[in-house]
């Protein structure tokens, strides 16, 4: 799997924005809420990202996928780099990472993105 690809992937997303937060992480945001995150100089400690309630522990069961510190009762994920997942895989986790992000912004803010 390859983080940079990952990347890539956050910022193609329609009103994504990247910052950096807690002077180390690399923070991926839609409407200014976070749906994705990385070490940004260390890009191989993992990946986090928000996952649905009910793949939440289908997903940590899995080997290098681990409940993200800090954030796992808010249902996110930490991918380490020798989890089972390949890019098209992870692609589409971030994705769906960022819709339930963009479903929980307000109706105004949604259409100012999307326009």
């Amino acid at each position: 799997m390859d983080f940079e690809a990952a990347k890539d992937v956050c910022r193609s997303l329609p009103g994504c924005t990247e910052d950096t937060k807690w002077e180390n992480d690399t923070v991926f945001s839609v409407g200014a809420k976070m749906f994705a995150a990385t070490n940004k100089d260390v890009p191989a400690q993992g990946f986090s990202f928000k996952v649905d309630d009910e793949r939440f522990l289908e997903l940590t069961d899995r080997p290098g996928i681990i409940p993200a510190p800090y954030l796992a009762r808010a249902k996110w994920v930490k991918v380490m780099p020798e989890a089972q997942l390949d890019d098209a895989e992870l692609a589409g986790l971030l994705r769906r990472s960022y819709e339930l992000v963009f479903a929980r912004l307000t109706r105004k803010l949604q259409r100012e993105i999307t326009a």
